[in-house]
């Protein structure tokens, strides 16, 4: 199985978010024992900003994923989803390119239209326990 894990997953673990950092963290450990999982490049970014450089939560998340390829036709393709939030329509078409069977976010509703489905962390440890 191949995920592409949202940017609200990894700051759950950068940040220790109370309530969501057990199941994120597992996701994490699945991807580091050998799942294959990546991220969209933006994540890297949006991750740096909120946690105000971040060098060393990257440093170890890069040991662990992969980074999803993308292009300008990938970028084209998010503009096109019918998905209201765009940073979202990005994060979809990275896991159209890397072709992610599934997209790991607490973020549910915001991917309803997404051409990759998206599962929340719990369920996604559900999935593959």
């Amino acid at each position: 199985m191949r995920v592409l894990i949202d940017s609200d997953v990894l700051l759950d673990v950068a940040l220790a978010r109370e309530g969501h950092v057990t199941a994120s963290a597992a996701v994490l450990e699945w991807a580091e024992s050998g799942g294959a999982a990546a991220v969209a490049w933006h994540s890297l970014t949006n991750c740096s900003y909120l946690l105000k450089g971040g060098r060393p939560f990257l440093k170890k998340l890069l040991e662990i994923v992969e980074v999803a390829p993308v292009a300008t036709v990938d970028a084209l393709s998010a503009l096109r989803l019918p998905m209201s939030d765009v940073e979202d329509s990005f994060q979809a078409a990275s896991a159209l390119s890397w072709k992610a069977d599934f997209i790991i976010t607490r973020n549910l509703p915001d991917y309803r239209k997404s051409p990759v489905p998206a599962i929340s962390p719990v369920d996604f440890l559900k999935r593959i326990n």
